[in-house]
């Protein structure tokens, strides 16, 4: 019997995602293997990619004392009453909008992570290591979200 023959595809999708704490991990991997299934990915890559400036993607592990850790790591590096420039409304002139947040320190804890993320799919799955999770950071939270999915490689034939 020959083998199924595959097609090269390339696909794309728009998550969107609520968050409801100021700091939080949102574990995206359940999305993102739902996202290659409905596509009919076979192997290649999905990559993710945050559209926002507060939020950060990290691929770690879905352990809540690490998370906990992890918090209190950000909020370390950036501490939420620090005195950021960016919330001084008074000499910022760029970017502003009606009901601006004070959020400077959502953008240096989300610059100390990347804004996209690279996934290996294999047998229509995504190759995660066995604790690996892929997680939305969010940093100035209780909001919607969006997350740009791009999936490339082989799909396999309906026939």
């Amino acid at each position: 019997m020959p083998a199924a023959a595959s097609a090269s595809m390339v696909a794309h999708r728009i998550l969107t995602v609520d968050t409801q704490r100021p700091v939080e991990f949102v574990d995206i991997t359940a999305l993102l293997s739902r996202a290659v299934r409905e596509a009919g990915l076979l192997a290649g890559l999905t990559m993710v990619q945050t559209r926002h400036t507060t939020t950060g993607l990290l691929v770690n592990e879905n352990e809540p004392l690490l998370l906990t850790d992890l918090e209190t790591f950000f909020a370390r590096m950036a501490a939420t009453p620090a005195g950021y420039a960016h919330d001084d409304f008074r000499r910022r002139t760029v970017n502003l909008t009606p009901n601006e947040r004070k959020n400077g320190h959502a953008h240096c804890c989300a610059s100390l992570l990347r804004t996209s993320e690279c996934v290996s799919v294999v047998g229509g799955a995504l190759c995660l290591g066995q604790w690996q999770r892929v997680f939305l950071v969010e940093f100035d939270g209780g909001q919607r979200r969006e997350l740009s999915v791009t999936l490339i490689g082989e799909r396999g034939d309906d026939d």
